[in-house]
């Protein structure tokens, strides 16, 4: 949507509008031979998620959250809204889960932490944790420099290989 609107202009859409987006996206462009579409969505299970499933044969989701009680509590939800329109849940990613520090090479906590202990008794007690990603400076800065962090960390690249790596056979590709 970046490159429709101004830079601090809002894309206030309605449901239908944002319907209208998603096929336009989906069905308008020549995208070729893929072996895998990913699309990023925010959180939630609005009209959005509904659309997609809705216009897309979906394989699999993979949720991401982090620590904070209000970001897994909006996680559950969206698993439980994929799980109503029969989308099988592959896994979560735990965005943020931890700062490494430079000086003592510890992982610190911030926003807390046993996200799988809080997944459990929960809908989502059976997903698995596909990988922890840490908080670090340089994401933020490769992120507003339009450089995929991935190019220059080779630690984060990894991590996104191994959560990748995993999925795949999910995929039945």
């Amino acid at each position: 949507m970046g490159l429709l609107v101004d830079e601090e202009s809002p894309v206030v859409w309605r449901g239908l509008m944002v319907m209208q987006a998603i096929r336009k996206l989906l069905r308008g462009v020549r995208w070729g031979p893929l072996d895998v579409l990913v699309i990023d969505m925010p959180p939630g299970t609005g009209d959005t998620q509904l659309s997609v499933t809705q216009e897309v044969p979906i394989k699999g989701v993979v949720l991401v959250t982090t620590p904070q009680s209000v970001a897994l509590a909006d996680c559950i939800k969206g698993a439980e809204m994929f799980r109503k329109v029969d989308v099988p849940i592959l896994g979560v990613v735990e965005n943020m889960s931890y700062y490494q520090c430079s000086s003592c090479n510890k992982n610190h906590h911030i926003f807390g932490n046993n996200v799988e202990q809080r997944m459990k008794g929960q809908a989502m007690s059976n997903v698995p944790i596909l990988g922890k990603l840490p908080i670090k400076p340089d994401i933020s800065e490769h992120c507003d420099s339009g450089t995929p962090t991935v190019i220059l960390d080779s630690e984060i690249s990894d991590m996104f290989d191994q959560i990748a790596q995993t999925i795949i056979p999910s995929l039945d590709l």
